[in-house]
């Protein structure tokens, strides 16, 4: 069964094509909730949730664009739901914001232990680290998403990206004070 006729099952409620499309997606959707998501265990939660909404709101998908990009935007969406009404987010004024990037050496750092520092960021600077600097989103579009301001926005990123720079620094400290 193709994708087009497997998303038109499950829009009549077909058990058996939602299945499918759950084994289809499932893994990559899961890999956006751990992203969003404070641990292991609130990822699975949340991807249950993101499919029970791709579920409800599937008529809504009107075959434009690319079906994997609908999902994963209903599993971010179904993520941050969680957030939106907790005070996690500290509100700045509008003012420019310093970010600095990061060099990362790819060499001595490895994708795994560059995950695992943003998995342990604190949840308003994880999130908007990884809207910004993974999924591509705007200040602008993130400021909506998460019901609040450009200049909060840019803030936590920036704090994000120092909190990372310092860890990343510090390990590489004792790891050469251990070497020694």
């Amino acid at each position: 069964m193709g994708l087009e006729q497997l998303i038109e099952n499950c829009k009549i409620n077909d058990t058996k094509a939602q299945s499918e499309l759950y084994k289809l997606f499932s893994s990559k959707l899961f890999s956006v909730c751990l992203k969003y998501s404070r641990n292991y265990a609130e990822a699975e939660d949340n991807l249950q949730d993101a499919f029970l909404t791709i579920f409800k709101k599937i008529d809504q998908y009107k075959n434009k664009g690319s079906f994997e990009g609908w999902l994963k935007r209903v599993a971010i969406n179904t993520v941050l739901q969680q957030y939106r009404n907790e005070k996690v987010f500290d509100i700045i004024n509008d003012t420019q914001i310093e970010d600095e990037e990061i060099e990362v050496d790819e060499d001595t750092i490895s994708i795994d232990y560059l995950l695992q520092l943003i998995q342990q960021l604190p949840d308003r600077y994880r999130l908007v680290f990884n809207l910004y600097v993974l999924d591509d989103y705007s200040h602008k579009e993130i400021a909506d998403m998460l019901n609040i301001n450009i200049g909060t926005s840019k803030s936590n990123l920036a704090r994000a990206r120092q909190i990372l720079k310092q860890t990343i620094e510090t390990d590489k400290t004792k790891q050469r004070l251990q070497s020694l």
